[in-house]
């Protein structure tokens, strides 16, 4: 058989990586960086690490007074499974356009490289990486002028969506543990939607086939080959000999959730046992009913969608 026919690893739909090396990904669409007419927000890219390639998209809201305006950072990391997805898809740079708009903050989306042809922790270094470059700014210098500009340090916040949440969880925690520049506070997180997993089932997870639960095991052990298991603490935070979450860096947590979402009952763990933790900090928990996995930057104008926005912006003004 033609090795480049030949399927390795499949999870649709997502991605198919064949026996030859080479990978098919689904949705696969990017958007360029622009001036959006719905919103007025303005988009950049900019390399931050020409030796790895990593670079950022940087949003910007229509201002009103732009010599005058400091605004909070959100620094961000999209979804997809840690296979696809980038700072450049539709769904995330659709969702950043509403969010800069409607929040008045700055916005710094980290490309993060992706599995299998980097697996993990690579994308977990890229988003440090990310988070790293944003703050340098904070002592007024830096080679990007709208951080320099625009960017209130004292009011900087982490968020992400599906893997993107787990990513931001990752890069909270580094930064508790390594210590941040002075100047920097990072106020919070925003998890919409997040990945952990774990090696014995909860909730909903004892009533997925054994098939399902194998196959779960199996994209974990694909994206992240030197994984210890699904009590990696990448993937189960509260796990036996993790680093604790104590050290978050922020004090206060918005997690989201969706009724039908597979990862709902894994998020509202993370939410209990955050709250049952050493943090010493204040947790939140917000759940969309009736809607599914990532539904907010799939359907941007329904009703639940509009509700979830509200939840964020009143989390990153209060």
């Amino acid at each position: 058989m033609d090795p480049d026919k030949e399927i390795h690893f499949e999870f649709f739909p997502v991605i198919t990586v064949y026996k030859s090396g080479r990978v098919e990904r689904f949705h696969t669409q990017i958007v360029p960086a622009s001036t959006d007419p719905a919103t007025g927000v303005t988009s950049k890219d900019v390399v931050i690490d020409s030796s790895t390639g990593l670079w950022v998209r940087l949003y910007l809201p229509k201002l009103e007074n732009p010599s005058k305006e400091k605004l909070p950072v959100v620094i961000y990391y999209h979804g997809g499974a840690f296979m696809i997805g980038s700072a450049a898809d539709p769904f995330s740079h659709n969702y950043l356009n509403r969010l800069v708009a409607e929040a008045k903050i700055v916005a710094v989306s980290v490309n993060y490289r992706l599995a299998p042809e980097f697996p993990l922790p690579i994308g977990y270094e890229d988003s440090v990486a990310g988070f790293k470059w944003v703050i340098s700014h904070a002592n007024g210098s830096g080679p990007e002028p709208w951080l320099v500009d625009y960017a209130d340090f004292d009011h900087v916040f982490l968020a992400g969506c599906s893997a993107g949440g787990n990513m931001a969880h990752t890069v909270a925690l580094r930064a508790g543990l390594d210590k941040l520049e002075p100047g920097v506070v990072v106020k919070g997180m925003v998890i919409i939607h997040p990945y952990f997993s774990g090696e014995e089932r909860i909730a909903s997870e004892v009533r997925r086939s054994d098939a399902e639960w194998v196959k779960t095991k199996e994209v974990w052990h694909f994206v992240y080959p030197g994984t210890s298991g699904m009590d990696d603490p990448a993937s189960n935070p509260f796990s036996e000999g993790a680093p604790s979450v104590k050290n978050l860096v922020c004090k206060r947590v918005l997690v989201c959730v969706a009724e039908h979402d597979s990862l709902r009952d894994r998020g509202v763990w993370y939410y209990e046992n955050l709250k049952e933790s050493e943090w010493d900090g204040e947790a939140e928990l917000f759940e969309s009913a009736g809607e599914g996995h990532a539904f907010h930057v799939m359907k941007p104008t329904c009703e639940k969608t509009a509700e979830l926005m509200k939840q964020v912006i009143a989390f990153l003004k209060n």
